[in-house]
């Protein structure tokens, strides 16, 4: 991010979705939307002439899907942060969106304090998932486990206290910190420090790690 104002670009073919993103969004104080675009080649151009920070791509458009205009935006305009915002949550369009170099995949049902959240954090340069798209990342990944990862995985584990393992297992299970917190009886910014902390621990970039790490290691 070049200012202290993240710069968004929204594309969806459908325009009451880019409004009520658009709001939600723009409620933010450090949040701007320079520019709309209803479909993926659209979204290219956009994306070359405004240089925004970040960009929310629909899957599902016409003249070029999301997925597409993600490869075009990397090879095109590499500085811009991609989030795929999707109503589906096939692992196969996860896989893809992160291989392509999104920077994180969100379902449209996500609470509206998540998208700002996911806008920050992508703008910041981190790596964002939606919990149900963690879930589908975690299992298919988790699906080429060894015994030596195992083994790796619970050693690394076994430095964490008994609480910091139980949210650990809440995050293999793709679980929110809001989720969790009712889980386990605490509050969201409590859950929210231990996985900080957890990550910190464990040198882990992100919940999508430190999750495929709670599955290798059994928790």
């Amino acid at each position: 991010m070049t200012a202290e104002v993240i710069r968004v670009v929204i594309a969806d073919d459908e325009p009451l979705i880019r409004a009520g993103i658009r709001m939600i969004l723009t409620s933010a104080p450090d949040i701007e939307v320079v520019a709309e675009a209803a479909n993926g080649r659209e979204a290219v151009e956009l994306a070359r002439s405004h240089a925004p920070d970040v960009m929310l791509l629909d899957i599902q458009m016409p003249v070029m899907d999301g997925l597409t205009a993600l490869g075009e935006l990397r090879r095109a305009v590499p500085q811009v942060r991609a989030l795929i915002l999707t109503t589906f949550g096939e692992k196969e369009n996860v896989l893809r969106a992160l291989g392509e170099g999104g920077a994180g995949f969100l379902l449209k049902d996500l609470a509206p304090g998540e998208l700002i959240g996911a806008v920050r954090a992508a703008a910041a340069g981190d790596a964002y998932l939606s919990p149900g798209a963690t879930r589908h990342v975690v299992d298919q990944l988790a699906s080429g486990k060894t015994a030596v990862r195992g083994e790796a995985a619970r050693r690394q584990v076994a430095e964490l206290s008994e609480r910091e393992r139980g949210v650990l297992a809440l995050l293999g299970e793709g679980l929110s910190n809001a989720e969790a917190g009712r889980r386990l009886h605490m509050s969201e910014a409590t859950v929210k420090t231990y996985v900080s902390r957890i990550l910190a621990k464990l040198d882990c970039e992100n919940r999508v790690q430190a999750a495929l790490l709670a599955r290798d290691a059994g928790l």
